[in-house]
């Protein structure tokens, strides 16, 4: 996997809209395809860019690699990367690491990274080099497995350092489209079982809306890059319902793509895209897909 993903990324700066070109960007909008640097250009007017993945796709990885690059030659300093795969009471050792204090054998031991962290490990390491905030973003995994065992009310019962790992209680659980979506993944079985793992998945979003907020009120006229899952911003649902709560009266100007893999790639069905987010990336299906353990 490790040799594939430089491979690609190698591979990808050279490749143009040609046949045998792996993925198209899209922008849903203007229903075109662009380029990575469009996106970033989109990216001067706001605030936010949610990238949502499909965790187990190798060129969406690679393509990552390749926006921080971008992002980071427009905005600098000011550029700050969110990740869900890390959770926010592992913080400080994602500091440590990026800034030099800790090994990586360390951090692969304290932070508890997804199995699948070669994909983001590029990532990781750009940051590192250049000096850019990660932001360890996701609700650790012990109180969301609490929550799918016990419902919100469980975190009622933490006392002030675990509820410093996540966002001010209540969670919001508002239902509608995205409760919708949530009920076709089960298969449209409801129940209070399915209604905890809702509250799960709404712990999640709400704990990166929160971090990605606290980051950019922590860091005025910064820029944030946050990596997640697709379900997680698709049709700005989820993660992107949430910062309105904490921001207030001040607006957080967010963007989001959707990439995934999709026997369409070389052109958009827009009347099945165009809902998705403000920029969609297909990828090609037949290049070699992973598993992952993520959300």
């Amino acid at each position: 996997m490790k040799q594939l993903l430089i491979t690609i990324c190698t591979l990808l700066p050279c490749l143009s809209f040609a046949q045998e070109n792996p993925y198209r960007i899209y922008d849903t909008r203007q229903q075109k395809e662009i380029t990575i640097h469009d996106i970033v250009r989109a990216f001067d007017e706001a605030d936010v860019l949610f990238f949502g993945e499909d965790h187990g796709d190798s060129i969406g990885h690679a393509l990552e690699l390749q926006l921080l690059e971008a992002c980071f030659r427009a905005y600098g300093s000011s550029l700050i990367l969110s990740l869900e795969m890390f959770e926010t009471d592992v913080q400080l050792v994602l500091d440590e690491y990026t800034n030099g204090i800790i090994r990586e054998k360390n951090l692969m031991k304290d932070a508890r990274p997804w199995k699948n962290y070669q994909d983001y490990r590029p990532l990781v390491a750009f940051a590192r080099e250049h000096g850019i905030r990660i932001i360890a973003a996701n609700a650790p995994s012990r109180y969301t497995n609490a929550v799918t065992a016990n419902g919100l009310q469980i975190l009622d019962r933490l006392d002030k350092r675990g509820k410093a790992w996540l966002p001010p209680l209540p969670i919001d659980t508002a239902t509608g489209r995205y409760h919708e979506k949530f009920q076709g993944i089960l298969g449209g079985h409801g129940a209070m079982g399915g209604m905890q793992l809702y509250q799960s998945q709404n712990l999640w979003d709400a704990t990166m809306a929160w971090s990605v907020y606290k980051a950019l009120r922590a860091n005025r006229g910064s820029k944030v890059l946050h990596i997640n899952g697709r379900f997680h911003t698709d049709e700005k649902l989820g993660i992107m319902s949430q910062p309105a709560r904490y921001a207030g009266k001040k607006k957080v100007r967010m963007l989001n793509i959707s990439s995934f893999p999709d026997a369409s790639f070389r052109e958009a069905v827009w009347e099945t895209h165009k809902a998705l987010g403000d920029f969609i990336i297909l990828t090609e299906p037949e290049a070699k897909q992973e598993q992952t353990d993520g959300n």
